[in-house]
């Protein structure tokens, strides 16, 4: 994330709007699928709410308590033969990479889906010190040959169609251009593939959920490919967030009940594998990472952020998000969770974000560990305000409004002004570019003939002339 410049959110929205009358109806429907699927998951159990609150008590208690945990999962994993490492921010994740590749003379490595390292920009890193580096989920697979980033957490290529994925892999691996069947194109992936899997020295995976108790971690997957990673090479490295931890083995039931059921509506995921120590022959490499975990750990408006288990229903069901794709947010987390997250790393080039949210709620009401994210976002706007990181004309607009608004008659006032004023003023200021950007999609409301305060008022005047009680 070492880019300073702001991420301009809307311009990145506006040109996946403006690719055709298809991506953008084909990324809502989707998602909105996803969001039904999960509700009708959700209603199937009685006492999800319960696991919800549960889910939610487990994480808050586990990050109130993580040195502990942290040091009893390091103690663990090392009695199962792991070796574990340290990483304060993603410099020092990347080269602990880097050095156990280099010591045992490895230059190919496979990866399962990781927004941990994802997050560390570890890819860029092997493949600048001559590393190949190819991903095995086949829609983080798709993003790399298309040298995008993911644009969902759970659905990284959610936002192509199947004759986009034709195209690309006509251009890069050679398939038929016309054929969008996707099994035909899940087929030439996995040839394309297989052979990259079976030379690899390493394989990488993340972690869902990291046990403290037993020193193992948890990877869910619905294709399999982690396993390979993990099975096949004979070295596994494993990036771990620090926020991973649970507690106990019990703890887990919970969490994988609540996963695979939040993010797409289906039961659990097709393999949910489980890591403790390395294979028989093989080396198991931990690295447990930070990068800005602690410090937002100690941010009393958005530490529960920390909670997140990565299943991305907020995204899902975020009217924004849906509309716009996970790309405009120029940033590794996309949706309300993105606006939440992101600022932590880098307030000042994601200072837009927290306005690109209609503050429905609906992400707060289907989060599985209950964060907070709407009044989360709310709060970042307070942030961003506060230090100035809006435009300044955005800042003046906002600085008027807050004006007008403490000030009854000066609302009243403002308000007649602009019914009348509105009706003679000539469209090409009305929809100015510079002055209402708003107004570039949307046409502007009529004012009504009579303002609810009128109306009250003459309704309030009528009763008593007729001495009836005021309601």
């Amino acid at each position: 994330m070492g880019d300073d410049k702001k991420v301009d959110v809307a311009a990145h929205a506006a040109a996946f709007l403006a690719l055709d009358d298809v991506h953008e109806p084909m990324h809502d429907k989707n998602l909105w699928a996803a969001r039904m699927k999960r509700d009708a998951a959700a209603r199937e159990v009685p006492e999800w709410e319960t696991l919800r609150q549960l889910a939610s008590q487990i994480k808050e208690h586990t990050l109130t308590h993580l040195y502990d945990y942290l040091l009893e999962f390091e103690s663990n994993a090392i009695k199962r033969g792991a070796k574990v490492y340290w990483a304060r921010d993603a410099a020092e994740h990347n080269q602990h990479v880097w050095n156990i590749l280099q010591e045992k003379n490895i230059s190919a490595v496979i990866k399962s889906k990781s927004m941990l390292q994802e997050e560390c920009g570890m890819t860029a890193f092997l493949e600048n010190r001559g590393i190949t580096v190819t991903e095995s989920d086949l829609g983080e697979r798709i993003q790399q040959l298309d040298d995008q980033p993911p644009s969902h957490i759970v659905m990284p290529a959610i936002h192509k169609t199947a004759e986009d994925v034709a195209q690309l892999f006509a251009r890069t691996i050679g398939t038929d251009p016309r054929n969008t069947d996707p099994h035909y194109l899940t087929e030439a992936m996995r040839d394309n593939a297989r052979r990259r899997f079976l030379e690899a020295g390493a394989g990488m995976t993340g972690a869902n959920f990291a046990i403290a108790e037993t020193g193992s971690f948890v990877v869910c997957t619905n294709e399999g490919n982690a396993d390979i990673g993990a099975a096949v090479p004979p070295v596994h490295i494993a990036s771990i967030g620090i926020e991973k931890l649970l507690p106990k083995v019990k703890d887990l039931g919970i969490f994988i009940r609540l996963l695979s059921r939040s993010a797409l509506g289906t039961l659990a995921t097709q393999y949910t594998s489980h890591f403790s120590g390395p294979r028989k022959g093989g080396e198991l490499h931990i690295i447990l990472t930070d990068n800005g975990r602690s410090k937002r750990l100690g941010m009393p408006d958005f530490w529960t952020s920390l909670k997140c288990i990565r299943c991305g229903a907020c995204m899902n069901t975020c009217p924004v998000y849906r509309r716009s794709g996970g790309l405009a947010y120029g940033a590794t987390y996309s949706g309300p969770i993105g606006i939440i997250l992101d600022p932590t790393f880098d307030e000042s080039r994601y200072s837009e974000l927290p306005y690109h949210s209609s503050l429905c709620g609906s992400c707060t009401a289907v989060c599985p560990v209950k964060i907070n994210i709407s009044d989360q976002i709310l709060q970042w706007r307070k942030v961003m305000a506060a230090k100035k990181y809006l435009p300044v004309s955005r800042r003046l607009a906002f600085g008027a409004a807050g004006k007008i608004f403490e000030h009854p008659q000066l609302f009243r006032s403002a308000e007649t002004m602009a019914s009348g004023a509105i009706r003679f003023t000539p469209d090409f200021l009305l929809y100015n570019r510079v002055l209402n950007p708003w107004g570039r999609h949307r046409e502007l409301p009529h004012f009504a003939g009579q303002t609810f305060r009128e109306w009250y008022l003459q309704y309030r005047a009528k009763n008593n002339e007729h001495g009836e009680q005021r309601p």
